[in-house]
């Protein structure tokens, strides 16, 4: 129960340091770039299932 309360106190400090951060503009800036880094990563890993989806129906 104690490792609960502790990962839970993290995750909501993380969310707060997140939102002091992004009131700061160098802060704004940083987060904007980690968004799309994550965001490129994302649509070229859901590109590559789409084709790999596309290329598994074309085999049947």
């Amino acid at each position: 129960m104690k490792n609960l309360l502790v990962f839970l106190l993290g995750i909501v400090g993380g969310f707060v340091a997140a939102h002091f951060m992004n009131k700061n503009p160098r802060g704004n800036e940083l987060l904007a770039s980690i968004d799309a880094r994550i965001s490129g990563f994302t649509d070229a890993m859901g590109q590559a299932y789409r084709d790999e989806v596309s290329s598994r129906g074309d085999a049947r």
